[in-house]
């Protein structure tokens, strides 16, 4: 089964899904049926790859397949995972029925016809193949393609299926030109990289390019420290972190639920996910020299994110804001095992790498039930609720335990990610590490506070025609729907499942965490030597 080649199926299943959306026939009347079905075929072969992976050699690239593409340019396409990369995989793939699933009777509430829902459900299974590709690309020009090319159906799905017309292409406008921004100055990077790369025909190839940087190789140190940074800020733009942080809340705020659960959960997955697999590996140098300043950006994520997250009135804004706040985390356990020492251990790392997954579950399923509310209440204030309990039961216990999963609780899988990454940052950084756990209790403020507004108290007595702006009555939301809790119920299984035996994420996550740090170490030590 290993040989079998499940991550290019893994790409052309939902491109084949897309296609028959965006082609003018009689299936854009079936065409949530037809995404859900194409997700779910894309689901079970996600378990059909995780089955070929040998997770006794998790640290590896597995599943590879490299052929030649543009030979001239040696550029190749290259593709394989390690657990973290599969683990990725696996959560953006449940994402997706789940998010079609959640928006079943509400999505495409604001469209016109059937061939506007059918292409909007099409951008979301384009989607799905970039956000697999991106995971499993091993050519670094190939990753660039597919980075920049999420882009695209992201923007579409920003700005043509958001809230108010003008103020979501604004929001599309700027997390697009944010993002080109960041993709532009990669790019540099990207081509300098290649152009110092092995002379044979497979140049970009993330194995050959391993050992440029140092006293040994072809690139010189100031040159490494140029290149990391160049793909450095294009990652911590998409993350995104403190302080190029501030396109994702007017994305978040705009987009339709469903679409933000991909943008928040997995998207900017692809951030934090460059800086464990490109930064770390290709410029281990200039990562050590660049620690300092990340970790105090890291740091302040936590905390800034947080602060702000207390003070929004808006709930798509605040969970956006949450997402800040995460990212620091994540972040903080990448680097902070800088600098190596020789007890060094893999433990932040793999606690960033599970919480990469964990964040994409807990988050994804929160913009989710904000979109349940948005679409009940019509309106995204926390001002516009209260005493939902009484009201919706189902839907306020739901949103209960996926707050608690976004501020930490132990038993759920977050607690396990981000005890992790505070152990292993305290072993190396006290002092961040001390810090950065003051966001624990901003958590619980940020999660507690609005779900006392929104779902404890009494119901207001609202009515109609005493509603200015014409809100529906409270006391007449319904609660949720079979279909709405198929959405969120597995999310919260696979949380809590992961929260008391995280083994299996964990067997998947720290082979390579060790892995990376190994490989840093050798490399830092021999260019140590050297001098």
């Amino acid at each position: 089964m290993a040989d079998f080649p499940w991550l290019t199926v893994l790409l052309v299943v939902p491109l084949v899904g897309a296609a028959v959306l965006f082609a003018p026939t009689p299936a854009r009347n079936w065409a949530r049926q037809i995404a859900l079905g194409f997700s779910l075929v894309e689901l079970a072969l996600v378990g059909c790859a995780v089955w070929a992976f040998d997770t006794g050699t998790a640290g590896l690239q597995q599943l590879t397949e490299t052929h030649s593409w543009i030979a001239k340019l040696g550029v190749s396409y290259a593709l394989g995972v390690d657990g973290v990369a599969l683990a990725l995989i696996a959560m953006s793939v449940l994402l997706v029925p789940l998010v079609v699933l959640a928006a079943w009777r509400e999505q495409g509430s604001d469209r016109r016809s059937t061939g506007d829902l059918s292409r909007y459900l099409g951008w979301a299974l384009v989607l799905e193949t970039f956000m697999v590709g991106v995971f499993a690309a091993r050519d670094v020009f190939f990753f660039y393609l597919l980075f920049e090319a999420m882009l695209i159906p992201v923007y579409f799905m920003i700005g043509s299926y958001g809230g108010d017309p003008a103020r979501r292409r604004r929001a599309a406008l700027k997390f697009l030109l944010y993002s080109l921004v960041g993709g532009l100055i990669m790019l540099v990077g990207v081509v300098y990289l290649g152009m110092a790369g092995p002379d044979g025909k497979e140049r970009f190839l993330t194995d050959s390019l391993t050992g440029l940087v140092g006293d040994a190789g072809p690139l010189n140190i100031t040159e490494g420290r140029w290149l990391f940074l160049s793909f450095f800020i294009a990652f911590a733009i998409k993350a995104p972190m403190f302080p190029v942080h501030t396109w994702l809340p007017d994305a978040a705020e705009q987009a339709p639920a469903g679409t933000s659960a991909l943008l928040v959960g997995v998207l900017d997955k692809v951030g934090t996910f460059g800086m464990l697999t490109l930064c770390l590996p290709l410029f281990p140098e200039a990562s050590q020299w660049a620690a300092p300043v990340i970790i105090v950006l890291a740091v302040v994520s936590v905390v800034y994110g947080a602060l702000l997250a207390i003070g929004q009135q808006n709930m798509f804004r605040l969970v956006a804001y949450t997402s800040v706040s995460h990212f620091g985390f994540i972040v903080l356990g990448i680097f902070a095992i800088f600098p190596l020492a020789a007890d060094t251990g893999g433990t932040p790392v793999a606690g960033s790498s599970f919480y990469m997954v964990n964040h994409g579950l807990s988050t994804g399923a929160l913009f989710l039930l904000v979109g349940f509310l948005v679409a009940r209440r019509g309106s995204p204030l926390i001002a516009d609720f209260g005493g939902l309990t009484k009201v919706a039961p189902v839907l306020a216990g739901l949103f209960m335990v996926v707050g608690l999963s976004a501020l930490s609780l132990p038993g759920l899988s977050t607690f396990v990610s981000e005890f992790l990454v505070l152990v292993g940052t305290f072993a190396q950084h006290p002092v961040p590490a001390i810090i950065a756990s003051s966001g624990v209790v901003l958590a619980a403020v940020y999660i507690l506070w609005m779900y006392q507004r929104v779902f404890t108290g009494g119901v207001p007595d609202n009515t109609p025609e005493q509603d200015e702006r014409g809100l529906p009555p409270l006391a007449g939301l319904r609660d949720v729907r079979a279909v709405e809790r198929w959405a969120i119920v597995p999310l919260i299984a696979v949380m809590l499942v992961l929260g008391f035996w995280p083994r299996p994420a964990l067997d998947l996550v720290r082979p390579p965490a060790e892995q990376t740090v190994s490989t840093l170490s050798d490399v830092l030590v021999d260019a140590e030597a050297g001098k």
